[in-house]
């Protein structure tokens, strides 16, 4: 016969939600395959919800495409076309966790699904506990590093351009980083 434990959590049980004003939702690529090129999304939600243990935790959210920002404007203007993230036919990126499972202490794998130009896909995201704290106003939150990396290709975006070298405009890996604080809603 054979038993299971629920795990436990590091996050408080409840409902967190993601403090826009202190979280950044970011990515990199490679640019000429030599240079990484950073860019954030400035509109952006989540929330956590945290059972007794992870086997009922939940995670989700979503950035609107158009707040891409990468400090350059024809830049974040060709990634809003539809070689990029078409915002104007899909003017957002959706992530529903699946299962949250410890790696350690304060490490988890999130697995979920993953959804750009509606095209969903599972990832595995890994999360990092950083920490929880009551602010000066007596609100409780939550501190999460979160990274992953995705193939956009899988997602029907492909613009490229190959140069002389071999090397290509635009990597296909992207890496993701999200630094969260979550307040705990009453």
């Amino acid at each position: 016969m054979t038993t299971t434990t629920a795990s436990p959590t590091l996050v408080p049980t409840g409902t967190w939600v993601v403090d826009p004003s202190h979280s950044r939702v970011e990515f990199q690529v490679k640019h000429l395959g030599i240079a990484s090129v950073r860019g954030n999304f400035g509109s952006f939600e989540g929330t956590l919800e945290i059972g007794e243990d992870l086997s009922s935790a939940k995670a989700y959210g979503t950035v609107d495409t158009a707040s891409v920002n990468t400090n350059d404007e024809k830049r974040d203007e060709h990634l809003h076309s539809a070689d990029f993230f078409d915002s104007e036919r899909h003017p957002r990126i959706s992530f529903a966790s699946k299962a949250i499972v410890p790696v350690d202490d304060d490490t988890f794998e999130i697995k979920g699904d993953l959804v750009i130009r509606d095209v969903t896909r599972e990832v595995t995201l890994m999360a990092e506990v950083t920490g929880t704290e009551q602010d000066p106003w007596g609100n409780d939150r939550v501190g999460l590093e979160v990274t992953g990396q995705i193939d956009r290709g899988d997602y029907g975006i492909s613009f490229n351009q190959v140069l002389g070298s071999g090397n290509v405009l635009v990597s296909e890996k992207v890496k993701l980083h999200l630094d969260i604080s979550a307040v705990k809603q009453a």
